[in-house]
């Protein structure tokens, strides 16, 4: 059976979408892109068209999951609260569709797909690419870490189907 997931890379300018379509540990590239805003737009306005424009990929592809990056907080309150507000606008599009969802750290995700947390950019994008078996690199960067974001999902439903049956086989030998 296969699954289609939504990989989001939550932000007020950029908020980076992926679909992958998961058939097992088989991942296929459905489709990706970045909903840009402008702070000329206010933040009401600017979360809004985060929230519409997720909300028209999830008409338009039908995902039934998805998977949203965590907030990383550094030291720029600021941006944090900016990304803090498109990652609600993002699960309100999410809600609104009924849909499962997922959320993962960078270092999680950068894990997943390269194998090493401390995975540059352009590692994850080479990996990405790799990954889905796609002849260019899925720009803008904010594409390819939500692809990323719905890959490192893909392999969590995988590792925990494995879980299941290890446990159904334990369960049958006793």
């Amino acid at each position: 059976m296969s699954v289609i997931i939504l990989g989001v890379d939550p932000g007020l300018a950029n908020t980076g979408w992926g679909l992958v379509e998961a058939q097992g540990s088989r991942l296929r590239c459905m489709g990706y892109g970045c909903i840009r805003t402008t702070p000329a737009e206010g933040t009401a306005r600017r979360c809004r068209l985060v929230c519409d424009g997720l909300a028209e990929v999830i008409r338009r592809h039908r995902p039934t999951e998805s998977a949203l990056e965590n907030i990383y907080f550094n030291r720029n309150v600021a941006t944090a609260m900016a990304t803090g507000q498109a990652r609600g606008a993002a699960l309100v599009a999410i809600a609104q569709a009924d849909m499962e969802f997922a959320e993962y750290g960078p270092g999680e995700i950068k894990l997943a797909v390269v194998g090493s947390g401390a995975a540059d950019k352009a590692q994850v994008t080479y990996m990405v690419r790799a990954i889905l078996g796609l002849d260019h690199d899925p720009t803008p960067d904010h594409a390819a870490d939500a692809l990323a974001a719905a890959i490192c999902h893909a392999h969590q439903r995988v590792a925990r189907a494995r879980q299941r049956d290890a446990a159904v086989g334990r369960g049958a030998a006793s």
